[in-house]
């Protein structure tokens, strides 16, 4: 099982808030918060004590952000004031600081560490991991309290994952003889040396590297006495190292490219059809101009030598009396003329409609109605393919919620 002890104090949006920590704020707005569990939640603080959500008087509890304040205002007031002087008379008024200012810069505000035993794919009970945590608060306090102090914590269970955070901070007396917040001298009189002693004191060689390294091997100390198996191996990077404001903008991330996958597929099944559509109404108008030029010569012309040659029989029929064979000889003659002169015209008849069917105005006026007709006759299967889109989408919503729900 992994262990996750994680510090810090700022990220890409500033200082880590300890509001998110109470809860002091509406959590029905946060996707990755079960509100309905947020009641279970246990905070601790070092003026209050322990406290429930659900606590009658919770309400009338001063908050994290509120006792971090008065913690600063109490243990750190003789420094502002005092370096404060100093500033005046050196004539350095940009350097003149509040409490708040102090609270709110990176290198003097709280540390926030998250302890956590496992992830969303499986982690210990509530229980196990509060009574870890007290053991080790107890712990560290005893080993670091007279330099580092645990101002508040928060134990999580309204998220996919237990987990707790915990916020302190470094303090050490200056040479002024005030105590204020500075780690390093904090860490110094702990006794904590740097991992490259002969080296320069950096980024990569400072006491703090030492102060977590320790810590962390307290902390998986105190899980294997509670018998869990931990990976004592740390991990750095990727998706379990985020921060969770990035954790859950890279699955706002990973799902807006999932919902553009499902776009890009049904634009590319419309975009089919459109050239479907159009390569049928190409070859949809050429048979359709042969259906309709043969049936006029069929029903037209036809019928109308039809009618002559019945005309012609019924001469023929007629007795001598009424017409001699001479006249019926002629009369064959000029029908059978007649019918060939209908014949020749009906040629030029279809010539004439072919040519027209194939004018090319008209030839993109009837394409365009055919093919409105077809997008007509498929706008059912489309409306169908974006109620699977929708399906698709609202299951995505649920599979990404619980996803964001890590940490």
């Amino acid at each position: 099982m992994k262990a996750t002890r994680h510090n810090g104090r700022s990220g890409k949006h500033g200082t880590y808030d300890a509001k998110h920590n109470d809860r002091r704020f509406d959590v029905e707005n946060s996707e990755h918060i079960d509100a309905e569990r947020t009641k279970m939640n246990v905070y601790w603080d070092c003026y209050q004590g322990y406290s429930l959500q659900n606590d009658k008087d919770e309400q009338a509890r001063f908050t994290f952000t509120e006792i971090e304040k008065a913690y600063y205002v109490e243990k750190y007031s003789d420094h502002v004031d005092g370096q404060n002087e100093r500033n005046r008379k050196a004539r350095h008024y940009d350097r003149v600081k509040t409490i708040d200012a102090i609270l709110e810069n990176n290198k003097t505000c709280p540390e926030e560490t998250l302890l956590q035993l496992g992830n969303m794919d499986g982690a210990v009970s509530a229980d196990v991991l509060a009574q870890v945590s007290a053991e080790y608060f107890e712990e560290f306090n005893r080993r670091y309290g007279s330099h580092v102090h645990i101002l508040d914590w928060a134990l999580h269970l309204d998220e996919a994952t237990p987990h707790i955070h915990e916020r302190h901070v470094f303090d050490a007396v200056n040479q002024y003889g005030e105590l204020c917040p500075q780690q390093d001298k904090a860490l110094e009189e702990l006794g904590f040396e740097l991992p490259k002693p002969n080296e320069k004191k950096g980024k990569y060689n400072n006491r703090k590297m030492v102060f977590d390294e320790e810590c962390r091997k307290l902390f998986i100390s105190i899980c294997q006495n509670h018998g869990l198996t931990i990976d004592v191996e740390p991990v750095y990077g990727g998706a379990s190292y985020l921060e969770k404001q990035d954790f859950i903008i890279m699955n706002q991330k990973k799902r807006i490219e999932e919902k553009q996958a499902v776009l890009d597929g049904l634009v590319m099944k419309i975009e089919d059809v459109n050239a479907v559509i159009e390569e049928a109404v190409d070859l949809a108008y050429e048979k359709a101009c042969e259906v309709v030029t043969k049936r006029v010569k069929e029903e037209t012309v036809k019928h109308d030598v039809d009618v002559v040659k019945d005309y012609g029989e019924l001469l023929q029929q007629q007795p001598k009396d009424k017409l001699s064979d001479k006249s019926k000889s002629v009369a064959s003659k000029v029908v059978n003329a007649i019918v060939a002169k209908l014949e020749k015209a009906s040629q030029a008849l279809l010539g004439n409609i072919i040519s027209a069917l194939n004018e090319p105005k008209n030839k993109v006026k009837a394409k365009e109605q055919i093919k409105e007709q077809a997008r007509v006759s498929i706008q059912a299967k489309l409306k169908e393919k974006q109620k699977q889109v929708m399906e698709y989408e609202k299951k995505q919503d649920v599979h990404i919620r619980k996803k964001n729900m890590e940490l």
